[in-house]
């Protein structure tokens, strides 16, 4: 006898976000530090990125992207993005929610970085599988673990950018 389990879905509790590995030319990445008011985040840094809202499911991702580099680290900043995804991981919050995380990289080209209110500090951090721990919550090791993994053996090319 086979039994199927039927699972049931709840849209409402399910997110999808971007973040974006926005490195620079000394191989360090923008992170930025989280309000330490917040349990979830306390001492750790973000990523640029967020959430797709409803409205945008019909946006492509670079415009979304876009959208929150200038949400997060201001209107000035000009990078070149590679158009596919480098990493994905899934991760469930202690509230219930679950988020699917993509990841996307970025070669950071110019301008003057100003974060928002979203996050208190920001730095240029070079980030090794090791380090990372250091950093991240254990969510976004785990995406960084995967980002290695993944690309070990492509080359930030120009042609794998967006202008």
């Amino acid at each position: 006898m086979t039994l199927f389990f039927m699972s049931i879905q709840k849209p409402e509790k399910f997110m999808i976000s971007l973040k974006i590995l926005l490195k620079n030319s000394q191989g360090e990445y923008l992170i930025l530090k989280s309000p330490s008011n917040s349990p979830f985040w306390q001492g750790k840094y973000d990523l640029p990125g967020g959430r797709i809202n409803e409205d945008e499911i019909n946006v492509d991702f670079p415009k979304l992207i876009d959208r929150e580099i200038k949400e997060e680290t201001g209107k000035t900043v000009k990078y070149k993005l590679r158009k596919d995804p480098v990493a994905l991981v899934k991760y469930r919050l202690d509230d219930g929610r679950c988020v699917l995380y993509i990841l996307f990289e970025a070669k950071y080209i110019s301008g003057q970085v100003v974060i928002s209110n979203e996050h208190t500090d920001y730095r240029w951090q070079k980030i090794t599988l090791t380090n990372s721990k250091k950093y991240f919550h254990p969510k976004f090791v785990e995406l960084f673990k995967n980002y290695i993994a993944w690309n070990k053996d492509i080359v930030f090319k120009p042609n794998n950018l967006k202008s």
